[in-house]
């Protein structure tokens, strides 16, 4: 899985590309109307001051509090290039980090190598912590990390093309995982 991260981003073209996606992006999509617990409505609530969704059964008490989602990201780096990756479905010229959910009981650390292998058919080592980043348009936190890898690239299914980008060339976007591309470069200076 990788995130909706466009290379000169126009905002507003997230939102467009979001609404036309033919599956969801994330459970903010999903809109839930029965109780998980107890199988009755879900109706809105103000819970310790904030809108929730709540089971209608006051002795149930279930609340829905829509927490973000954990994503891996990586900046992958390879031969003096970062590569990014496009999914399928997106626009040509879309281009973001390999990015991924962590699966049940995976450290993040372990989380980001694997989708690096899965997506890219490279084995890669671990260079550090980038950064933790939110990103609402999403609802996920994006757990962020430099990784050398070596190897050649294989595509993984859920990827339709990548791009090799000089270090030097390489150009930050103004949310999401681009804000760790911004602290990668800074640090790098």
């Amino acid at each position: 899985m990788t995130t909706s991260v466009i290379q000169n981003p126009e905002l507003k073209l997230i939102d467009e590309f979001l609404a036309r996606s033919s599956r969801p992006c994330s459970h903010r999509n999903m809109t839930f109307k029965f109780c998980p617990r107890c199988a009755h409505p879900l109706g809105d609530f103000i819970h310790n001051g904030e809108p929730r969704k709540g089971c209608t059964v006051e002795a149930c008490g279930f609340v829905h509090y829509d927490n973000p989602t954990p994503v891996v990201a990586a900046i992958v780096e390879l031969n003096a290039h970062v590569i990014l990756v496009q999914n399928h479905g997106w626009p040509t010229d879309w281009f973001g980090l390999v990015t991924g959910f962590l699966e049940s009981k995976e450290e993040p650390e372990a989380g980001v190598l694997r989708e690096v292998r899965e997506e890219l058919g490279l084995d890669a080592d671990l260079v550090g912590l980038v950064g933790v980043y939110g990103f609402d348009a999403m609802n996920q936190v994006i757990i962020a990390y430099h990784v050398r890898a070596q190897g050649h690239i294989q595509l993984g299914a859920e990827l339709a093309a990548y791009k090799a980008v000089p270090i030097h060339r390489l150009k930050p976007w103004p949310f999401a995982t681009g804000l760790a591309v911004r602290d990668w470069l800074a640090n790098r200076a």
